[in-house]
Formats: C-alpha cells, structure tokens, sequence
C-alpha cells in the first residue's frame, strides 16, 4: 500500500508521542510531576489500552460505505491510501502505533453507520456530519473536515441561473435518506415541496439525469465530482454559507479509543498534515462561489 506524506507522518508520530510521553509501540508512561488526570489520559494511548479497545486485537478495522467516491476514496479502493478519506485514515493509524498493513477495511452502508448498536469496526470514516442526534446513538471523533453544502442542477435549466432564497424556494428537490444535505434543504431552504427521498446518493444523480428533481445538494467535493465527472451536463451552481457542520470519524458509543484519535488528529492538524492532504485532494473545492442569502 502507498504511504502517503512519509515525512509529515513521521513528524506527526514523533509529535504525539512526545505529547503522550510513551510510545504506542512500546506501551511506555510518562514519568515527572504529571497530574493524575494527565497520567489517566496518557495511559489511556498506550499500546495495551488501545489493543484493549480494538474490534479485531493487533488490526485497526476502519469502515467505509460501497462504492467509495472520489475524492474522498480513488478507485472505488479504500485500501490504496489514495483520496482524502483513506490518507486521513491511514495517518490516523500510524499515529496509533499501526503499521498500513494492520489498517483493515470493512464495508458499512452510510445508513446503517450512526444507527444504535455494536460496531463491527474501530471507527466509520464516510463523510459523516456530527449531529446531536446521531451523536445519542454513536461517538464521533473531533473533526477531520469542515463541510459546506453545495447545489448540483443541470445546465440551462431555470435554478442553474434563478438561485436565490426565493427561487429556491418552488424548485423540486431530492437527497439521500437520513443525510444532513437533507436535512438542510428542509431547514434552511424550506422548499414548498416536499423534497424526494432516495436511498442512496446513486439513486439520487438518476433523478436529476432523468429530469425527476431540479437539483440535489451534497457536501461541496462531492458536488463537484458530480458535476465534473459523473453527470454530463451538469453543473455545481455554488455552494451554501457555513453552518459549522463537520464530518468526524464514527465509533461505537463511548468507546474509549476516540480521545486516543482525537489527540492524533491534533497533531495531523498542528503539524500540518491534514492541510497538506486537502490541498493535496480538495484542492479545487477550497474555493467555490457562495450562493448568496
């Protein structure tokens, strides 16, 4: 498997692990004058109390949905490390003392992913926005990326032109079931029809190709993608203002394993790393046009 960023992933492990004052490959303390909260918090990213917390001892199962999309996934193959979503991953693992052969990819549909539950994985990484009410069901980690929404319309159509509140507003829209693009064209675009709701986000490009919906709204990457390389003829309009939403890895309720990963995406963000692998891959989506309230 490809490594991706060598250099600023070592930076990152030598990082942490000076952070936690023990390495995840040896299951070393810290010694000093550290509190006993600090102490608690340090052993609890040793290599003993994170091989404790795994779903399968001596591998990290990380879950992903089928097919895998760019530009979060490149080649419908989580396990090549290529696309933002499997670089993340793998960086995550090598900061938990993993090797990228002990990364192991398991399948979990999008839907199924923030439903109550035992967890066949350590953690879901597929484009899943924190929300308090998924967050009653699962843990999610502290994000790895913030999300804005994006329109997706045919070209020369009257929304591709007529997008403001108000047009939007007698538009016909459709999204994937239980996704917060959903969620947010019934919140904040409030549209006097009910928008269509399709179980997956294939289900959802068919019927803006065959003309049953307007548009569809999906995160700005994933808008992009579409409209360049998935449906001819179409175009991403522009994308919305921030709502804070974000995306975080998923795990099971309270599983202790996420302050472990949250301390390594501390580091991915402080060193660099993660900047540097949005540049690498979201590059182009990093700047798109606002659709103006």
């Amino acid at each position: 498997m490809r490594r991706i960023l060598p250099v600023l992933a070592a930076v990152a492990t030598t990082a942490l692990l000076a952070a936690c004052g023990s390495s995840a490959a040896s299951g070393g303390s810290s010694t000093g004058s550290a509190s006993p909260a600090a102490s608690a918090s340090v052993a609890s990213c040793s290599n003993a109390a994170i091989q404790k917390n795994l779903y399968q001892r001596g591998a990290l199962t990380v879950a992903t949905d089928k097919p895998a999309y760019p530009p979060w996934f490149e080649g419908n193959d989580p396990s090549n490390g290529k696309g933002y979503e499997s670089a993340v991953a793998y960086a995550i693992a090598r900061q938990l003392g993993f090797t990228n052969s002990q990364v192991h990819w398991a399948y979990e549909p999008f839907n199924a992913s923030y439903s109550p539950g035992p967890k066949k994985f350590d953690f879901d990484i597929n484009e899943i926005s924190y929300t308090p009410q998924r967050a009653t069901a699962v843990t999610f980690s502290d994000s790895y990326y913030d999300v804005q929404q994006a329109l997706v319309a045919l070209k020369n159509t009257p929304i591709a032109t007529s997008h403001t509140p108000a047009d939007l507003k007698s538009d016909i829209f459709g999204d994937q079931v239980g996704t917060t693009s959903l969620a947010y064209i019934n919140s904040e675009i409030q549209p006097t029809t009910r928008p269509k709701v399709f179980q997956t986000l294939n289900d959802v490009k068919e019927a803006l190709q065959t003309h049953q919906i307007a548009a569809l709204v999906t995160d700005t990457p994933t808008a992009q993608y579409i409209s360049s390389s998935e449906i001819k003829g179409s175009v991403m309009v522009g994308q919305f203002p921030s709502t804070g939403e974000h995306y975080g890895l998923l795990f099971s309720l309270g599983n202790p394993l996420v302050t472990c990963v949250n301390k390594a995406i501390t580091t991915l963000k402080s060193n660099g790393t993660l900047a540097a692998l949005q540049k690498k891959y979201l590059k182009i989506y990093l700047s798109v046009p606002v659709i103006k309230p």
